[in-house]
């Protein structure tokens, strides 16, 4: 996964850069197919947001938290993505068992007429 960081209105630190990069990369556990990822980091009076954006196989999964403290606003993002990872892995196994059953499902009431 290729890592974007980018800090607008405000020079980051490395221990806050290497932080977000390692939090995001705990994302990995949960999906393989994430392509590309981008952190943007500003400064806005007196909320500092943090807004990450995944690029995955088929579309993008975005996220934007804002609060006191860098870190936390950090921590919120991430959680919303590990919830938006597990609902979007959900969705692409759903859908592909759907698929499965409506091919096999129409064969099976054709055999159940043809008994009768």
């Amino acid at each position: 996964m290729q890592i974007t960081f980018t800090a607008r209105h405000f020079k980051a630190s490395e221990s806050l850069k290497s932080y977000a990069e390692n939090e995001v990369n705990r994302l990995n556990k949960f999906f393989e197919g994430i392509v590309d990822c981008d952190i943007i980091l500003s400064k806005e009076r007196n909320n500092n947001i943090a807004e990450i954006s995944l690029k995955v196989s088929s579309g993008v999964l975005s996220v934007k938290e804002s609060s006191e403290d860098f870190y936390k606003s950090i921590d919120l993002a991430v959680d919303k993505l590990e919830r938006q990872i597990k609902k979007f892995k959900d969705k692409i196994h759903s859908y592909s068992h759907k698929k499965i059953n409506e091919v096999l499902l129409p064969s099976k009431v054709m055999e159940g007429e043809e008994a009768q």
